[in-house]
């Protein structure tokens, strides 16, 4: 395997604004491979941006912000994947996006990543198993269907989004994928994560890429309505960062960046990280079949569907 470099982006995105922050996006990504980055990864529902008014307001009295955030969740496939993947290929690298996705003919929206490989194809998507909190409120559910991990020339990629980390199940099923490369996309932006980061990065022997937006309540639009009943200013953050990349022995290679907007690099080498393994491999030697066992169900959920007669 060869030495690559990867990068975090920590970003503001234009807030519930989809086409903004896929520009954005894309001169990101750009910017990223100008530094001979191979893989991007960008924060947890970048595009259009995390809904974080679900932590500040009553319950289902947030309709003005639910119905603008969910006109400016993406389609997948659609266009707007089609935009992003045409930044992709441009910059010509491998990237893992966080978006809000709709389901085309429904209202559910999913707390998504996407990969895009460096000729703009999407090669796959996850959806978060479990919304956290607050965050039940706006986001489906995903399943197992989307366990996803993504081979490249350099090494295995996949991850979890945010809390979904300390789901101990989930990261053993994944971890049973072979994955070199870990991408933890997230809106927590608490030192305490940077700690979680280094855990997962030395259980699964494998390199992390931890990255959070950078979003304060001078970035929401004073146009929206309750606007200024929920957020103040510049010193009113919502998420701070701690964007951070760490190695396989747990140690961080990168950041955390905190409080301005930045990208952090890092050398990665699959090769080394599976060497590591040789000393503790929870799915293979350490794993203890005789012992444990995991049982995943990769089917995709159905939707309903209705027939005349």
């Amino acid at each position: 395997m060869e030495t690559v470099k990867v990068a975090a982006i920590q970003a503001t995105p234009v807030f519930l604004d989809r086409a903004a922050t896929i520009d954005k996006t894309n001169e990101l990504l750009a910017k990223a491979a100008a530094e001979g980055a191979r893989l991007a990864v960008l924060p947890e529902g970048f595009i259009p941006g995390y809904p974080d008014w679900v932590w500040r307001t009553t319950p289902w009295n947030d309709h003005h912000w639910f119905a603008r955030w969910q006109d400016q969740a993406l389609v997948v496939p659609g266009p707007d994947v089609d935009r992003l993947g045409a930044g992709v290929r441009a910059a010509g690298l491998f990237a893992a996006i966080g978006v809000c996705e709709r389901e085309p003919n429904s209202s559910t929206i999913y707390n998504t990543i996407l990969y895009f490989g460096p000729d703009g194809g999407l090669l796959g998507k996850h959806r978060k198993l479990m919304p956290t909190g607050g965050e039940r409120l706006v986001w489906g559910y995903g399943d197992g269907s989307t366990l996803e991990v993504i081979d490249t020339p350099f090494g295995r990629v996949g991850g979890l989004i945010c809390w979904e980390n300390y789901m101990p199940l989930a990261r053993a099923a994944m971890y049973a994928k072979g994955i070199d490369i870990w991408v933890a996309p997230t809106w927590d932006n608490s030192d305490t994560w940077v700690s979680t980061l280094r855990h997962i990065a030395k259980e699964g022997r494998q390199y992390v890429i931890g990255v959070a937006p950078l979003l304060r309540g001078s970035d929401v639009p004073p146009t929206i309505k309750g606007r200024d009943e929920l957020y103040g200013g510049d010193d009113d953050w919502m998420s701070r960062g701690f964007s951070s990349i760490v190695d396989p022995e747990g140690a961080i290679l990168a950041g955390p960046l905190l409080e301005t907007e930045g990208i952090v690099y890092a050398d990665v080498d699959a090769s080394f990280a599976r060497a590591q393994r040789r000393k503790f491999d929870p799915v293979g030697h350490y794993s203890r079949p005789d012992v444990f066992r995991l049982t995943v169900d990769t089917r995709a959920t159905a939707p309903v569907v209705f027939e005349e007669g």
